[in-house]
């Protein structure tokens, strides 16, 4: 073969490998194909750093659209296998039209089923009131007497991951939390999204 035709086939095959790193991009993040060529190149075909600046533009993109009104949405409900367990959810955003697409159906019922399955107290960190963090706080620091107060500050970090629905880890995908599931979403439809309210029930609760 001549060098040539070497390079053509080492174009044709990075190119065939880029095209499948876009494709593992996209259904990781949900985002454009543009959007996915443009992290990798970015990120220098690193896959995970890629999902990262695309995360950091959807946060970006969210951050934009958080202060604009939220009226439509859903209410879903998810209830488990046996009837013993299950929730309702309130997932809002901004037109009727969003509203009935299946990609924001599908969030509203994994949002309950994620309340059915995880046991949230709050929507989101915010809404945690200042008293129930501090007794908490003091509960570790007793528990952890004598430990730097940065294991305090994790041990309280890792409650709020459990009392708070945003920032649980989310069920289908644990290397993302429940409040990046929402700003990918945000980033693909284009309008804000919040979660209102929800209520979980259990048989005997």
């Amino acid at each position: 073969m001549t060098n040539e035709v070497l390079e053509v086939d080492r174009k044709q095959t990075a190119t065939a490998g880029q095209t499948e790193l876009v494709k593992e991009l996209r259904s990781r993040t949900g985002a454009g194909v543009m959007d996915c060529r443009n992290a990798l190149t970015e990120a220098n075909g690193d896959l995970e750093k890629a999902a990262e600046i695309l995360r950091g533009k959807g946060l970006a993109v969210a951050s934009k659209k958080a202060g604009r009104v939220a009226s439509e949405g859903v209410v879903n409900a998810y209830i488990h296998t046996g009837g013993r367990v299950g929730a309702i959810v309130e997932v809002n955003c901004e037109t009727d039209f969003v509203a009935r697409t299946e990609e924001f159906k599908r969030l509203a019922r994994d949002l309950a089923m994620q309340v059915t399955a995880s046991a949230p107290l709050y929507v989101s960190r915010e809404e945690v009131p200042a008293e129930a963090a501090d007794v908490q706080r003091k509960v570790f620091a007793a528990e952890l007497a004598g430990k730097p107060a940065a294991a305090v500050d994790g041990k309280l970090e890792k409650w709020y991951q459990e009392v708070a629905l945003l920032e649980q880890p989310f069920i289908r995908d644990d290397t993302k939390r429940v409040r990046d599931i929402i700003t990918e979403t945000i980033a693909r439809v284009g309008e804000n999204i919040q979660v209102r309210r929800f209520a979980r029930f259990k048989i005997g609760e």
